[in-house]
Parts: C-alpha cells; sequence; structure tokens
C-alpha cells in the first residue's frame, strides 16, 4: 500500500466501483432498519461553492455512518431549479433559462460525483421538471376546491429593479441582495394558506409527538403562537372605527394613545394632507427589514399626526 494518499489516483477507480456496483442504490429490505436523509436540494446556480461543501458533506457523513450500523440507508438527490433566479441568469446570459439550468445541473451534479458523495442516483428529481411541478399544481387546486386557499393584499419587501418579493434575509442594508436596489415595502395582491384553521389541532397534538426533543415541540408552540384575548374597536374622529387585538383587557382602562404602522390606512389617510407625515411614511418604506436590524436600530416615532379616540 502505497504511504501517501493520492486522490487522482484512488478516488476515480473507487467511485467506479460504486457506480457499477449500485453500491449507494436504496432497495427494500425487511431484514433491516430503513433510515431516511436528505440534505436540501441546490439550486443550480452554475458551480458549487465552498456552502455546498460543507452542507453535503456533513448529510453524506451522516449517511455513511447508519450504513456502517447496518441500516437501509436512502439518500437521494434533487435540485431546486424552478423559479425566478433561472429567468435573471437568463437574462443576464442571453439564454433559454431551460437550457442554461439543465446545464448547470449536468456540472454541479458530475462535482457531487467527484466529492464521492454516496446519493441514489436513481431517484433524482429537479423541481423545473413538468413531471415534478404537476403534483404542486394538482395538489394547489385542490387546496383552492376546499377552500384552504385564499387571495388578499399584504406588505412585502419589493425590489424594483428584480420586480420581485424578498425575503428579510434577502434584503440587505436595505437593499436587494441581488440587484442593489433600494427595497420598498409595498403592498401587493398574494396566495394565502388558512393554516390557523388547523392550528388548535397541531398545537394540541404536539404532546403526542413524545419521541420529539422538547426544545423543538417548544420551538413548534412559539411559532404557532396561540394568543388568547378580545377584539374591540376605537372611534377615531374622521376616520371611523379601528379594530385592534389584546391579551390584556383589564389595562383598557389606562390606554393613553394608539400607535398604527406606516402601511395601516389610517396612517395612509392622515398623509394625503399631511406633507410631513407623508414624508416620514416614505421613509419608512426603506428601513432596514432583518430581525438582527429591527434588534438594534434606532427607534423613530412620528408625532405629525395626533388624532382623537373614544373607546
Amino acid at each position: 500500500m502505497n504511504e501517501q494518499y493520492i486522490p487522482q489516483q484512488i478516488e476515480p477507480e473507487v467511485q467506479q466501483y460504486w457506480v457499477n456496483n449500485d453500491s449507494f442504490k436504496a432497495t427494500e429490505d425487511t431484514s433491516k432498519e430503513k433510515f431516511y436523509c436528505l440534505s436540501m436540494f441546490p439550486y443550480p446556480s452554475g458551480r458549487l461553492h465552498m456552502g455546498h461543501v460543507r452542507n453535503y458533506t456533513i448529510g453524506d457523513v451522516v449517511s455513511r455512518y447508519q450504513r456502517m450500523q447496518g441500516k437501509n440507508v436512502l439518500q437521494p438527490m434533487g435540485w431546486d431549479a424552478f423559479g425566478l433566479p433561472a429567468e435573471n441568469a437568463a437574462l443576464k446570459n442571453n439564454v433559454a433559462p431551460a437550457g442554461w439550468t439543465y446545464e448547470n445541473i449536468d456540472y454541479m451534479r458530475n462535482q457531487l460525483n467527484q466529492m464521492g458523495f454516496g446519493y441514489d442516483w436513481n431517484r433524482e428529481v429537479a423541481t423545473c421538471h413538468p413531471e415534478y411541478y404537476r403534483w404542486e399544481q394538482w395538489f394547489f387546486t385542490r387546496l383552492m376546491e376546499k377552500g384552504v386557499v385564499y387571495k388578499k393584499e399584504a406588505e412585502v419587501n419589493w425590489d424594483p429593479i428584480d420586480q420581485t418579493v424578498l425575503a428579510n434575509e434577502q434584503v440587505i442594508d436595505g437593499r436587494g441582495w441581488r440587484s442593489g436596489a433600494l427595497v420598498e415595502r409595498k403592498k401587493i395582491p398574494q396566495w394565502f394558506l388558512k393554516i390557523t384553521d388547523y392550528a388548535d389541532e397541531l398545537l394540541d397534538d404536539l404532546d403526542q409527538l413524545e419521541e420529539w426533543p422538547e426544545q423543538v415541540r417548544t420551538m413548534q408552540r412559539n411559532w404557532i403562537g396561540r394568543s388568547q384575548g378580545v377584539e374591540l374597536s376605537f372611534d377615531v374622529d374622521g376616520f371611523g372605527p379601528m379594530e385592534v387585538f389584546t391579551t390584556r383587557p383589564d389595562t383598557l382602562m389606562g390606554v393613553t394613545y394608539v400607535a398604527v404602522a406606516p402601511a395601516h390606512p389610517l396612517a395612509q389617510q392622515a398623509a394625503e394632507n399631511n406633507p410631513e407625515l407623508a414624508a416620514f411614511i416614505d421613509e419608512c418604506k426603506n428601513m432596514k427589514v432583518a430581525e438582527a436590524d429591527m434588534a438594534t436600530m434606532e427607534k423613530k416615532a412620528s408625532h405629525l399626526a395626533s388624532m382623537r379616540f373614544t373607546r
């Protein structure tokens, strides 16, 4: 045996053996305990980077360890290949989105194989394949038929260059992570799922998940976030009723003022004849939205509009 490890000589031969013998192909075997390991699908952007290497190495180590424990391991791989990034890349490179995406998939698949990851490529999927997303469409139409899907306007982070919605994490120093444009707060029509119809059931049934770590169950309870209280309205002079919710109705007699968000209809209406207030609302549209930034940012307030209200 050579004292030196020369990957260029050893790894291709071993990897070819894995291919020839379907070493990582998952088949039914009732004599073994099953283990399923799925890492988050990469977006086929063209090349793997060190973040990919770190993420998929961790998943592969877990799978190999479980295989060494005698378990029947299924570790598939796929591609999160459907959506706006492919369109933007196609526009930038003046190529068709499909060709660009499939070329990247082929290149990145080869890179993953060069890394020696033990994937069952017989299970490979790509979310841009009609054979895949047809089932998402089928599922969505069933949700609509059941009345679980609805459409309404909601405020989002809007990138005026990419003409798309951004998550808070995609807004860096008030700008879109991809275009660099100043991000705006904007209301647009969106689709929603009525998950609140199932909130109580989801919350109560967490107690049945006895094998889940308690910290994970607590996280889920906090995410569902059931609050019990009352809804009431304040009559605002010149504006009509304003609906609010509180978990502490016993403190209502001590209310001295009511604050509304800059995007609230009352604030928008008050700004129609108040240029200073309108300027303040425009400033708020470009405020940082990342949770880390919001936790440390300087508090701002406007006393440009005062309204009389009664309970």
